[in-house]
């Protein structure tokens, strides 16, 4: 009985074997074949070598009768020329048969047979004997083939990759993927319309290579400002790059960052440029005093003085420098200063600065109402800008609109919260030669008293307004009080009846009492605005489709759209050279290629 089972258990091994060697193309009958046929070559050869003895001629070697193929051999010949049959019909095998150019018509086989290989080849997840050093490994979709067409084992392609010694190219994107991105960056506003000019080209250019460049040449400021502004984005600008920036000659500089300069790089622009007029740089954290003494002992003549982020400079090195370089500035800008330049300082600016023409002061957390009135007896200013983080009264602002609004070209003021109605009054009496006017977050001003600035006013009409986030602020009232707050329908009206035919930059952002009929009444069918370049009416959410292919109707010149908020812009075709940006699951077309298209 025992006999039997053992018997049994034998024949169900040697069944389970036979079909794993059968479902391989592997054939027992074949495998003992080839090696009885090596045993008798191996015998063979040993005879013929006792019987040569020491003679040194060369025979030629054996070469057995080539055995007739099983009928396995036979069905897998048949079975591989079908295949290939079956490959040299198809589209892929006419690809790249069109992309072997100068090659003869008789390697249609040798094609054939590579194509039929590859299809063979082991799929992720079986067994393979490593072509180089035999190991059996895991097939992954990373495996990599070897010099015989084989494939290779992990530690064989490294070696095999670190022999080559040789790049893959970049795999380049279709024409259809690169179009769809264009598209996207016209619609961003982040590419203009066409090709770029031979010069924009240029300095691109030279910035995608600023380390291999040894000097700029003459090239014009124009020039070196784009520069600046480029390589100040891609963060380029080092100790090493500012030196292309430094001629003696030149009367102006324009560093756009300066987060990787320290103090000595500050006295190298200061020593290599003796006469500079003009001294404009951005995120200067590391300038300390001594940079503003070493300006002050060689006693130059610095006419327009522009710096973001001084942080180290004291309130006394301010104070010295308004007092023996004042007179001499004609332009004043800061920005972002927390640690120094407090009331006093603004005073002893006020008193110094007596042909100061353009004054920006912006994010200073030290100055209040005293900076303010200080600010008031300048009387030479022609442009000033305030954004100060302190709370103020109404009061300062009314001073200064009483005393310099006669002789001001551009105003900006930006959160002031308790500025009232009557500032506006004041603007519209004493205010007759703007061309700029930004009132910007503010929850004061009522929509009566802003049309009313506009209605008849004598000032000639502005280019650039700005009232962004001017509103009524009551989240338990959305749709604020009975009497409109900030900018709403009314003073809409009466702003582009005033300024429509002149204004290019306009900003309504968050404007939300502005209703849709006044939407319809501005830009109606009759109605044009040849200059406006630039429009945001972001969260404005009355603006649908229709009112955005009016305004691309009424604004020819429009080049940008901005629309955060939007979300009743759903399908709007959009005219060629406008970047509409901010819109969220809307479908704009442009040029024949939707957006959604291009996701």
């Amino acid at each position: 009985m025992k006999g039997e089972m053992d018997e049994e258990k034998k024949k169900t091994r040697r069944s389970a074997l036979t079909d794993f060697l059968a479902s391989n193309n592997i054939s027992a009958a074949q495998i003992r074949d080839d090696y009885d046929r090596r045993v008798a070559d191996a015998a063979r050869q040993a005879t013929n070598e006792e019987e040569d003895g020491d003679v040194d001629m060369e025979e030629p070697e054996y070469e057995p009768t080539p055995e007739p193929d099983s009928p396995e051999d036979k069905a897998k010949k048949r079975k591989r020329q079908q295949a290939i049959e079956k490959i040299k019909k198809s589209k892929e095998f006419a690809r790249r048969k069109a992309r072997r150019v100068g090659e003869p018509d008789d390697d249609d086989d040798a094609l054939a047979n590579e194509m039929v290989d590859e299809k063979e080849r082991p799929v992720p997840g079986q067994l393979e004997n490593c072509e180089v050093c035999g190991k059996r490994f895991t097939v992954t979709p990373y495996s990599k083939a070897g010099p015989d067409g084989g494939l290779l084992c992990a530690e064989c392609s490294k070696k095999h990759v670190d022999g080559d010694n040789k790049k893959a190219s970049p795999k380049k994107p279709t024409p259809g993927i690169r179009r769809r991105q264009n598209q996207a960056d016209l619609l961003d506003g982040l590419v203009s319309q066409g090709a770029q000019s031979l010069l924009e080209t240029c300095i691109k250019k030279v910035a995608e290579n600023i380390s291999d460049v040894e000097e700029f040449g003459d090239l014009p400021p124009p020039v070196m400002q784009r520069l600046s502004q480029i390589l100040a984005r891609r963060r380029a600008i080092t100790s090493t790059t500012l030196d292309l920036f430094l001629r003696p000659q030149n009367k102006e500089i324009d560093i756009y960052d300066c987060a990787k300069l320290g103090t000595d790089d500050y006295h190298k622009i200061l020593a290599t440029m003796p006469n500079l007029t003009r001294l404009n740089l951005r995120f200067v954290t590391p300038m300390k005093d001594r940079i503003f003494q070493y300006m002050m002992d060689r006693d130059m003549n610095i006419q327009d003085l522009h710096l973001d982020s001084p942080n180290l400079v004291t309130d006394e090195v301010w104070r010295e420098l308004f007092t023996r370089l004042g007179p001499r500035l004609r332009s004043l800008k800061l920005w972002n200063l927390d640690s120094a330049f407090d009331d006093e300082t603004a005073e002893v600016m006020a008193k110094n600065c007596t042909q100061l023409q353009r004054l920006k002061l912006k994010h200073l957390n030290k100055i209040g109402d005293k900076a303010l009135e200080a600010i008031s007896t300048m009387k030479t200013l022609e442009h000033l800008s305030l954004h100060i983080s302190q709370e103020t009264t109404p009061e300062p602002l009314l001073q200064i609109i009483t005393e310099l609004g006669s002789n001001l070209r551009s105003l900006s003021l930006e959160e002031f919260y308790f500025a009232d109605d009557r500032l506006l009054q004041l603007i519209r009496q004493k205010c007759r030669r703007l061309t700029k006017l930004r009132l910007a977050i503010n929850a004061e001003f009522t929509d009566k008293a802003l049309s009313d600035l506009f209605h008849e006013w004598p000032n000639p009409p502005l280019t650039f307004a700005d009232f962004h986030r001017v509103r009524d602020v009551d989240m338990a009232n959305p749709g604020g009080p009975p009497e409109p707050v900030g900018l709403a329908s009314n003073s809409f009206i009466a702003l582009m009846e005033h300024s429509g035919a002149r204004l290019q930059s306009l900003n309504v952002a968050s404007c939300r009492h502005i209703s849709h009929a006044a939407y319809e009444t501005v830009f109606g069918e009759n109605k044009r605005y040849p200059e406006l370049k630039y429009l945001d009416i972001s969260f404005n959410g009355v603006v649908d489709d229709y009112l955005a292919q009016c305004i691309f109707r009424c604004c020819p010149a429009l080049t940008r759209m901005v629309v955060f908020g939007c979300f009743k812009i759903r399908d709007v075709k959009v005219p060629r050279g406008v970047a509409v940006i901010g819109t969220v699951g809307a479908k704009l077309t442009i040029d024949g290629i939707t957006q959604k298209e291009l996701v």
